[in-house]
């Protein structure tokens, strides 16, 4: 088969590697993807990831067998809808289903509705209303969101009344987050380990991938600003046997149930971001793809033909496809650009790396995020450039092992935190 992959950042790159270990994979062609990317598969760029039809269209010219569509966005526009529409079979959800992560507002309504567990929460248009409401709970901290998509970057957590009211007045007077921040969801805080579980389901059963622990913050020590992720470690301590099954009882099984009540069957990969709250599973936010840096640690965890479980995902068989979890750990570390996330140079040559723009001795594997061919160069073309994945027994092998790849690395202004794995390492004792 002939696979054409949309996006181009590490989630893509690691869905592209593993694909390619199944018999079925034929030739692989990613749009727009990058200048690692360009390694694994033939890249695209003139097609953007949003480019509903530049997708359909470079489908039907390449004559692919299958299109596997990676990021929210284009998930969110229809992009499915639009090549099943052309008779192009693809993997992810359609547009009324990803509408679980395309607006806040849909996924706490739905599951105040019928019954799973989150936070408390209301939603507003009105600044003064929503500034009204917060005063009146004066509990701190507290969570704005942005309703639509903000590029994991509509979270604020507020330490206090005025941080509140600004993130309040940014997002819904100020345009912070544009159409996305046009209505706002104040949620409760909720205190305790977070565990992002990336599940594929058909509609009917829920096969979760390995668990997994991001590192959102830009600083060691869980500070600074939020980031898209800058690593990943993979199992999540918190996520215990107990936890997992009642995840699937109370969260998994009903979010599929209510989402087919509602006329939007579900069908691809769906990301639960959960909180464990003395033992309780509560979601904190649904994905409607592959989450990107998790993906990076899930799927080097898998055992399996992920090719073969996307497509028993779209027909309906994801109950006879036959894959699980390999034992031991793995750990990614983000490699940024300096000033990432909020100003950062790009352009910036990459040092260390092999033709193929991975680990010359291949202890580790490198995924590459945010990457460009510039002449006979790498250089870097993005906030995130690249995601660096070890495996190994312990988690503290794996972390080791994915630093020590991380140090034979270089580029000008590049930032990593130095403590992936650090707070899981302790709750693992080894």
């Amino acid at each position: 088969m002939d696979i054409l992959v949309i996006g181009g950042g590490g989630r893509e790159h690691a869905i592209i590697r593993k694909i390619k270990e199944s018999p079925l994979c034929g030739k692989v062609y990613c749009a727009p993807g990058n200048g690692g990317i360009a390694a694994d598969a033939e890249c695209i760029p003139s097609v953007k990831a949003t480019d509903v039809e530049g997708a359909v269209r470079l489908a039907q010219e390449k004559k692919v067998d299958f299109v596997i569509v990676a990021p929210d966005d284009p998930l969110v526009l229809g992009m499915v809808d639009a090549l099943e529409a052309a008779g192009i079979p693809a993997f992810g959800p359609r547009k009324n289903a990803a509408i679980l992560e395309g607006s806040k507002a849909f996924a706490k309504d739905l599951m105040k509705k019928y019954g799973i567990p989150t936070a408390a929460y209301e939603i507003f248009t009105d600044a003064e209303a929503a500034i009204a409401y917060v005063r009146a709970q004066n509990a701190y901290p507290t969570v704005i969101k942005a309703d639509g998509l903000a590029l994991g970057k509509g979270v604020i957590i507020a330490q206090s009344e005025q941080e509140a009211v600004t993130a309040i007045r940014d997002m819904l007077e100020g345009g912070r987050f544009g159409d996305s921040g046009r209505r706002i969801v104040v949620e409760q805080f909720l205190s305790g380990p977070e565990v992002s579980v990336l599940a594929l389901t058909d509609g009917q059963v829920v096969r979760p991938l390995c668990s997994s622990m991001d590192h959102k913050r830009a600083l060691d020590n869980d500070e600074g600003l939020n980031t898209g992720g800058m690593g990943t470690i993979a199992p999540n301590p918190a996520y215990t046997d107990e936890v997992a099954a009642k995840a699937m009882d109370r969260i998994f099984l009903p979010t599929i149930r209510a989402m087919n009540a509602e006329g939007r069957t579900f069908r691809g990969c769906l990301y639960f971001g959960l909180m464990v709250v003395d033992g309780e599973p509560y979601v904190i936010e649904y994905n409607c793809r592959f989450g990107d840096p998790e993906t990076q640690v899930v799927l080097p965890m898998m055992e399996g033909d992920l090719l073969r479980a996307m497509i028993a995902t779209r027909e309906g068989t994801l109950a006879q496809a036959d894959f699980s979890t390999r034992g031991g750990f793995a750990a990614c570390v983000v490699m940024a650009s300096g000033g990432y996330p909020v100003k950062y140079e790009t352009g910036k040559e990459i040092f260390g790396l092999d033709a193929n723009g991975q680990i010359p001795d291949g202890s580790a594997t490198v995924y590459h995020a945010g990457t460009k061919r510039e002449g006979g160069a790498l250089c870097t073309a993005g906030g995130r450039v690249l995601g660096v994945t070890a495996r190994g027994q312990t988690l503290n092998d794996a972390v080791a092992a994915a630093y020590r790849a991380v140090s034979t690395i270089r580029f000008e202004g590049e930032h990593h935190r130095r403590d992936i794995g650090r707070k899981a390492g302790a709750t693992y004792g080894d």
